[in-house]
């Protein structure tokens, strides 16, 4: 028996030894991972060869690589890659910046893995740095077009770490007004700037705006309120309402706050103000609602609103801002409503609600209802000044009002104080017919 399980036992002891071996080995050899994430798909595909090339010229192969990324990649093909060459009137990648190239590429790149199912047509915030810190330039899909340029000819091409949809144009940042050229819904805007020559206002990489953009059925109700069509607006007469739906700073949504903020729209050499209120959504001055938020552009940021702003007059101004519903009663009563809307131009130094309510307090009264028309006829022109006096004019002086018999006294020192004890609580909002100073108090005549 002992002479047959001697080879067994052998043979046992081998495999042990060698497999013990091959262990050591091992051990001293690194472990390959087999990966194939979007760089390995681009790699094995001889049609995404200049993409891989420009790709690892500029150093994002790690992130596009990265194991733990969800990331979507519409990937040009070398064809397309080609004609952008020929469009740019550049022999190679050679010929582009790696600043400028590293955009390009990262603007073909969403943060989040998207499925052609999942790709509904609107705005997707790219990798692509934006013009100010934290925003991301915007990708505007609709249908299989991307930027209303390249196509997507091939989906769902996945890999361990998202997804390749293949495009047949490289896609490049837009400024704010390839974006409106872009998206359909903004063709009236688009026809409207063009007619009014500020297209390449709105295109300047020298410039940092937000533009509130009306939408097409905002110009709709426009023209039918106004009984014409865009071919009767002149380009003077479209200047002023286009401007005044701009803001010369990037003000994204998550900055978006109430109150009064100049435009690039001027009256009396002084920027147009634009009231903007948060209480129930972002609503400007009181009737026109943004609709979409932050479509980022090389040059600003868009937001999509559902009617076409006109510059407001001293009275609209009143009549779009609740806080002022007394004043704008007392206006009313006093039959002042057309001499505060004329051409002006016109100070208004405005008493809030609160001012009002003290003032009634004090003469033991409800409310307007209960002050003679002629005493409140003459305590409104106390508050009105002629000429456009902004806060940079002001003085410590004594101040004519429309009031014959009644002159402010104005003091300058750190603020604004009137008649000693009313305060200026907000400066500077400018309207078309001349300019609003906020007052914590009723000047009495």
């Amino acid at each position: 028996m002992k002479k047959y399980l001697k080879f067994p036992v052998l043979a046992v002891a081998l495999a042990a030894f060698v497999l013990s071996a091959c262990d050591s080995d091992d051990d001293d050899k690194e472990e390959v991972v087999v990966t194939n994430t979007i760089v390995d798909v681009a790699v094995a595909n001889e049609d995404f060869s200049i993409l891989v090339e420009a790709v690892t010229r500029v150093g994002l192969v790690d992130a596009l690589a990265n194991p733990n990324a969800s990331l979507t990649v519409f990937a040009p093909t070398d064809a397309a890659f080609s004609a952008l060459l020929t469009e740019l009137g550049a022999s190679t990648l050679d010929d582009i910046s790696d600043e400028v190239l590293t955009s390009v590429l990262l603007y073909h790149v969403l943060g989040e893995q998207k499925s052609e199912a999942q790709l509904a047509d609107g705005y997707y915030s790219t990798l692509s740095a934006g013009p100010s810190e934290g925003l991301t330039l915007s990708l505007y899909k609709n249908g299989a077009k991307l930027n209303n340029r390249a196509e997507i000819t091939a989906t769902n091409v996945m890999a361990d770490n998202g997804v390749i949809h293949v495009i047949d144009k490289v896609i490049l940042p837009l400024s704010i007004t390839g974006h409106a050229v872009a998206n359909p819904s903004f063709s009236s805007l688009v026809a409207a700037v063009v007619k009014a020559e500020i297209d390449e206002t709105l295109d300047s990489d020298e410039v940092r705006l937000t533009v509130f953009a009306p939408v097409n059925t905002a110009f709709d109700e426009l023209l039918t309120d106004l009984d014409v069509t865009l071919d009767d607006l002149t380009a003077e007469a479209l200047t002023p309402i286009l401007l005044y739906h701009v803001i010369d700073a990037i003000v994204p949504s998550s900055a978006v706050t109430a109150g009064y903020f100049p435009t690039l729209a001027t009256a009396f050499d002084q920027n147009v103000s634009l009231g903007i209120s948060v209480d129930d959504g972002v609503v400007l001055n009181g009737s026109s609602t943004v609709v979409a938020v932050d479509v980022v552009a090389t040059n600003g940021v868009i937001h999509a609103i559902d009617k076409v702003l006109l510059q407001p007059n001293i009275v609209d101004v009143a009549l779009s801002n609740p806080n002022f519903s007394i004043l704008v009663e007392a206006v009313v009563k006093a039959e002042l409503v057309e001499a505060l809307s004329g051409d002006g131009p016109l100070t208004v130094f405005a008493p809030t609600n609160a001012a009002f309510e003290a003032l009634f307090a004090t003469l033991e009264v409800e409310g307007i209802a209960d002050l003679d028309v002629e005493l409140l006829t003459s305590v409104l022109l106390s508050h009105v000044v002629s000429g456009n006096v902004v806060s940079g004019d002001l003085t410590t002086s004594s101040v004519q009002t429309l009031n014959t018999e009644k002159s402010i006294a104005v003091v300058v020192d750190g603020g604004v104080t009137l008649d000693g004890d009313i305060n200026v609580v907000l400066a500077d909002v400018q309207t078309k017919n001349g300019v609003i100073h906020v007052i914590d108090g009723v000047i009495l005549p």
